[in-house]
């Protein structure tokens, strides 16, 4: 595919899913049956019904009941080489020149659905979960909040890329709404905790990306290798009670703060497609050690935001960042997950950790943008906000763009219901 290629399906011309896009995720469509699916513009394709009809016969997918599971697990898990001659398949169908289905106009009714017509789930039953912290600006913001301002990253931070294992259950797609947490609190005006339902509820702009691959304890998985093993990226918000976490994250990191919710985008845009969009990261100083030493361009120029929308209003975007601005790679970060033989699966979700730029409007969470607190920022509808109140939505978009071509992520939304 390259740039000129269109669809014989009708595609905006801003679409974050163009021909050239192809994502993956699981749908409901309007009979109620569930199955995987691809999207062109506002339209989702059934691909079961697609290799029922033979259309996939010629790729190498040998198991053709991957389409007909609950998540896309065993799709996933057939690796990048098949899951990648899927899509270029797909994009072949429904290239505006091919007619092998185009003029079947009997079977689009079966195949093709508009967005508005089916309901996105989770894509994946995800394994392992790790959250990374690999934003240099968010980890200094951070450091000097909370720690001495002239040494606001830790001795290690340049070293490696920081990262703890999160609650792979509590990760829910776009759409789920999450009750505000509850758990201890300490105030400097008391020498002993309270319990309390959060009063600090943030939001995390992150990218997270899933593998595809398998390793056996006590293998590694070299930087060099690395992407052979990532299926592809989903937006992520990695929601987070800052109160509860001061209190809690000495000295073993966060808990209860972090594993009440995260929400990923429903769509699963594939490495393949965002290949056009490399390009060069932070220079990296001291030198890192050789095991993260890479070649090539191993970030991607994804532009995201972040909006907070009360309920019966209008949205505010609060943030305006770039994935460009991560110091440690995916690549780097699988590297160094695996250097001590820890084995990955298929469907293990990677998240960035916060992506703050070097700008306050490109900050990603809300414990920056107010500076903990102290800068109030004002909405669209006259209300100011230090951190999420209940029945707030936030929202969470992600694309790259480069010459004509726009591939996107769609959005992530997560709606603040009050504490049960």
């Amino acid at each position: 595919m390259n740039e000129t290629t269109k669809s014989w399906l009708n595609t905006a011309e801003d679409s974050d899913f163009p021909i050239q896009n192809i994502p993956f995720g699981m749908a409901v469509l309007p009979d109620f049956q569930l199955a995987a699916v691809s999207r062109i513009g506002d339209w989702v394709i059934d691909l079961d019904k697609l290799n029922q009809l033979g259309f996939f016969r010629h790729t190498a997918v040998d198991d053709t009941s991957v389409f007909r599971q609950n998540n896309l697990n065993d799709f996933i898990a057939l690796g990048r080489k098949k899951t990648a001659g899927v899509r270029n398949r797909i994009a072949e169908i429904f290239d505006i020149n091919n007619n092998e289905l185009q003029n079947q106009l009997k079977l689009h009714d079966d195949i093709i659905f508009s967005v508005n017509d089916v309901k996105m789930l989770m894509p994946i039953a995800p394994g392992d979960y790790t959250d990374f912290y690999s934003s240099i600006e968010h980890a200094t913001n951070v450091g000097k909040m909370f720690r001495d301002p002239a040494n606001a990253l830790l001795p290690n931070w340049r070293h490696l890329p920081v990262g703890y294992h999160g609650r792979a259950s509590s990760i829910v797609v776009s759409g789920t709404p999450l009750h505000r947490p509850k758990g201890q609190i300490k105030t400097e005006d008391n020498p002993n905790p309270l319990f309390s339902p959060t009063k600090e509820l943030d939001f995390e702009l992150e990218m997270a990306f899933i593998t595809c691959g398998r390793t056996n304890l006590g293998d590694n998985i070299t930087v060099e290798q690395a992407e052979d093993y990532i299926f592809g990226m989903v937006l992520f918000n990695d929601m987070s009670a800052r109160d509860i976490q001061r209190w809690e994250y000495v000295p073993l990191g966060p808990f209860l703060s972090k594993s009440f919710g995260s929400v990923i985008s429903p769509w699963i845009v594939t490495m393949d497609a965002l290949d056009y969009f490399r390009t060069t990261g932070p220079e990296q100083e001291p030198k890192v050690l050789p095991y993260l030493q890479f070649e090539g361009k191993r970030n991607f120029d994804i532009q995201l935001e972040a909006a907070i929308k009360p309920q019966n209003t209008e949205e505010t975007v609060v943030s305006k960042t770039n994935f460009k601005y991560m110091y440690w790679n995916i690549a780097q970060q699988l590297a160094h997950q695996t250097i001590n033989g820890c084995n990955i699966n298929p469907c293990d979700i990677y998240a960035s950790g916060t992506i703050s730029g070097p700008e306050s409007g490109s900050y990603g969470s809300l414990l920056e943008i107010c500076w903990k607190g102290t800068n109030p920022i004002q909405l669209s509808d006259g209300t100011s906000r230090v951190f999420l109140e209940d029945s707030d939505s936030m929202i969470i978009r992600g694309f790259a763009k480069k010459n004509n071509i726009r591939i996107g992520f769609g959005e992530v939304i997560t709606k603040v219901l009050p504490a049960k």
